[in-house]
Formats: structure tokens, C-alpha cells, sequence
């Protein structure tokens, strides 16, 4: 079946491949800050991820104040509007 880096390679879009061919290139201290930062923002994702599957309701909530709270500020900055002409 291949080496663990054999099989992520099959997985890996053309594009990703060029930007590790790339980084390849670069001082280690790049490579792991880079690295680092690439890490930091998966964790980031899959931390959204798990609190919006463990909270739909409360999305949803959100939401619909958002929605709300937009409303309000479109109605009263409509009312403004209407008031100067």
C-alpha cells in the first residue's frame, strides 16, 4: 500500500504539492514558522467545527439575532433617510 507519505501524496492536490515543493526550499526557521501557522489555523478550524456541531441551536440563535439586529439598523437608517428629504 506505500509509506504513510506515499499515501498523503495521492491525497494532495497539485497546487498543495507546489506549495511544499516550495517551502522545501526554504531555511528550517521558515519551514516551522510556516508550519506552525499552518497548524495553528487547523486547530482553529476543527475547533469551529466541533463547537457548531455541538451547538446548532445556538448558531441558529445567533443568527437570527444577527438577522434582527441588522433589520433594526437597515429600518432605522431607512426612517433617517425618509426624515431629511
Amino acid at each position: 500500500m506505500g509509506s504513510p507519505c506515499q499515501r498523503l501524496k495521492l491525497n494532495m492536490t497539485e497546487r498543495l504539492e507546489k506549495a511544499i515543493a516550495r517551502l522545501k526550499a526554504l531555511p528550517t526557521d521558515k519551514q516551522d514558522a510556516i508550519a506552525t501557522l499552518i497548524l495553528e489555523e487547523l486547530e482553529d478550524d476543527e475547533q469551529w467545527d466541533e463547537s457548531f456541531t455541538r451547538s446548532p441551536d445556538l448558531l441558529a440563535k445567533l443568527a437570527a439575532e444577527a438577522m434582527a439586529e441588522y433589520r433594526a439598523t437597515n429600518l432605522h437608517q431607512t426612517q433617517q433617510n425618509r426624515d431629511r428629504t
